[in-house]
């Protein structure tokens, strides 16, 4: 099927381009999605009259999506969520759930336009990609962890692995000082 896309559409085409594509792609989502009008005569005239109209829109929503894009790029939110003690998430961190944190913090984000590249299931920084425009894109830090102490550890740069580490090492230090006490506590009892 042939259609006119209204949108710049990714991996596919820009504003006014026809192309064609699979029935079902365009019957499910670009006709009702409104990203795109089926490849009549009558279709082209019509978006010839209303293109700069559609062009005015688009860069209007591209600005829009511009300056939120300076405001959220590089920034952190924090996920709280219950994990083992290796660090594994008794679940994973969804799109939703990064929106509902840039939410909190005041940012208005959809769910849709956070593109996870893989699950996260466990703790520490996560960098996710924003599409907030097709043209326009920003990356965001997901800090999950499980609790905010926890967060502003990693923040500063340490991960769980590296404190649990570092908690290991201190008690086996503190077993260590303690046999070395006892021993020269007997040591000094054979000396008498």
């Amino acid at each position: 099927m042939q259609v006119i896309l209204l949108e710049r559409v990714a991996k596919l085409g820009a504003m006014g381009e026809v192309v064609k594509v699979k029935e079902g792609y365009a019957r499910n989502f670009l006709l009702p999605q409104g990203k795109a009008l089926r490849a009549s005569d009558a279709n082209i005239k019509a978006f010839e009259a209303q293109k700069a109209a559609l062009v005015a829109r688009n860069d209007e929503s591209k600005a829009e999506a511009a300056k939120l894009a300076e405001t959220i790029n590089g920034e952190t939110f924090v996920i709280i969520r219950s994990a083992s003690d290796a660090g594994a998430l008794y679940g994973s961190v969804t799109p939703r759930d990064a929106a509902d944190a840039a939410a909190e913090a005041g940012h208005k984000i959809g769910r849709k336009q956070i593109v996870l590249g893989a699950p996260i299931k466990d703790l520490g920084l996560h960098t996710v990609a924003v599409v907030l425009h097709p043209e326009v894109q920003a990356e965001i830090v997901l800090n999950v962890a499980r609790s905010t102490e926890e967060a502003e550890l990693q923040a500063s740069g340490k991960s769980i692995q590296d404190l649990a580490a570092e908690e290991e090492a201190a008690a086996e230090f503190e077993i260590a000082e303690l046999f070395d006490d006892l021993g020269s506590a007997a040591g000094d009892e054979d000396d008498e």
